[in-house]
């Protein structure tokens, strides 16, 4: 179940709200245990109980991190960890470590291993790395751990973030899931559905139309496209996947904010970045924060000279591509910004700001656009082929046309992608992204939530193609 779908919007939700809001404070955080257990078990039943029984199991080893002393207290984290870790390396690389040993096989002649396919539970990615940090804010006594088995399942479960996001830290939240009943306001409710219907806006009536013409034009022969062609195609997934994950994290922190809580922000206008580290600090930023604070920093960070600095930052993107996907594309996408990283450390950053802002600003888009490249097309190869037609100006008449809509939304994507980077998408930002608002105001983001919720509605029944990128990692 998706949050963009009929039945999410117009059956779970409402009658989920109708259940939370007349119940009382004190059964309040179990009423949303439920309702997340339902949400899981909707779209994977099977693993269900997998993840019921790993969030019991922390909770335990949690309890033996706190109340141990010495070196045992490392032990118990080091099991936690690895328990977390050997669930998310079976289900997510099993089979593509069994592929790659295949290859090689028969690469040399000899039989390859014959096995089941390995089903990925869905939001294991996500859910993992906040189990992962809430054991290890306990071992460095960041926040004492839950005292309520149900309080756990909440922090875990909680379905507004459960499948994609964003990645919520244990110590950003443990205080809300206790009391939050001074946040359970009507400026919260009404500002987090104003959130919340944002971002299924920018899903449903941007994404969407988006994405429906990237997956035609990239289940084209890429060789026989010319650079218009290839230059839409990537733009259009370039918007696709902003308005896509960015709208999905506003439809999250939107109806987090109905019950009382806040959530980090996931997203920052990550298109108006001057460089690929600015584009990381704004770009799935609860991701870029947990990979400092849990890899980076441990890994010894900036502190053991600038030859490990370098390959600490390696080693940080080349895993975070292998977290988006078990893949070779996404191993090389996340190893390419990692490139970029190390480029703007070495002597990128000063020639940038010597550009310019607005340079800078169309440079690193382009540099984004030849890492969705990969991102998005799982043959290398074919990768390669739609950069050089982007950079090889071959501008041959081709009988691929687009329609007026989809290209009036590629505007308007654009227009919203690049508007903060002047002083009026501020104001534009303040306006409908405020957590506090006038009575004139509210009468204005109610009506034209209202608007933008029908308009949703009525293009989720009419259309049968409403898919989400980030649903499979």
């Amino acid at each position: 179940m998706v949050f963009s779908s009929s039945i999410f919007l117009l059956y779970f939700f409402p009658c989920f709200l109708l259940l939370y809001y007349l119940s009382p404070h004190s059964i309040r955080n179990i009423i949303i245990v439920i309702a997340s257990i339902l949400f899981y078990a909707w779209g994977g039943p099977k693993y269900i109980f997998f993840i019921l029984i790993s969030i019991v199991a922390d909770f335990i080893l949690a309890k033996q991190i706190y109340n141990t002393q010495g070196s045992k207290r490392k032990l118990f984290l080091s099991l936690a960890v690895i328990f977390n870790l050997s669930f998310l390396f079976y289900y997510k690389y099993a089979n593509f470590f069994l592929d790659n040993i295949n290859s090689c096989l028969t690469l040399f002649g000899a039989d390859s291993i014959r096995y089941a396919r390995v089903v990925l539970p869905i939001g294991i990615s996500f859910f993992t790395f906040q189990k992962i940090s809430y054991l290890i804010d306990i071992y460095r006594e960041v926040k004492p751990p839950m005292k309520k088995i149900s309080d756990y399942f909440l922090y875990v479960m909680f379905f507004t973030q459960l499948i994609a996001g964003p990645i919520i830290r244990y110590n950003t939240i443990a205080d809300q899931i206790i009391n939050r009943r001074k946040e359970e306001t009507i400026e919260n409710k009404l500002s987090g559905f104003y959130r919340f219907v944002i971002g299924l806006s920018k899903k449903v009536l941007i994404a969407n139309v988006l994405g429906a013409e990237t997956a035609r034009i990239f289940s084209l022969n890429i060789a026989d496209i010319n650079t218009s062609v290839a230059l839409i195609g990537i733009t259009a997934y370039a918007f696709q996947i902003y308005f896509d994950f960015s709208g999905y994290s506003d439809m999250a922190l939107g109806m987090a904010r109905m019950m009382g809580f806040t959530f980090p922000e996931n997203f920052n206008n990550p298109y108006i970045s001057q460089s690929i580290t600015e584009f990381w600090r704004r770009w799935h930023i609860t991701l870029s924060t947990w990979m400092r604070d849990y890899l980076y920093i441990p890994l010894g960070g900036n502190r053991l000279g600038k030859k490990r600095m370098y390959l600490n930052l390696w080693i940080v993107f080349f895993l975070s591509g292998l977290w988006h996907g078990a893949s070779w594309n996404f191993v090389l996408w996340g190893s390419y910004h990692g490139l970029f990283i190390i480029l703007d450390k070495l002597f990128l950053l000063k020639l940038l700001h010597r550009s310019g802002k607005y340079p800078s600003m169309i440079f690193t888009f382009i540099v984004s656009m030849v890492g969705w490249s990969f991102f998005c097309i799982e043959d290398i190869s074919t990768s390669f082929t739609l950069i050089a037609k982007m950079f090889s100006f071959d501008f041959f008449d081709t009988n691929l046309f687009f329609d007026k809509h989809f290209l009036f939304i590629l505007c308007v994507a654009f227009f919203f992608s690049f508007i903060r980077a002047f002083k009026i998408g501020g104001i534009l930002e303040n306006i409908f992204y405020s957590t506090s608002h006038t009575i004139k105001s509210h009468y204005f983001m109610t009506l034209l939530s209202i608007i933008l919720f029908v308009l949703c509605l009525a293009h989720i029944t009419s259309s049968g193609f409403n898919p989400f990128i980030y649903f499979r990692f």
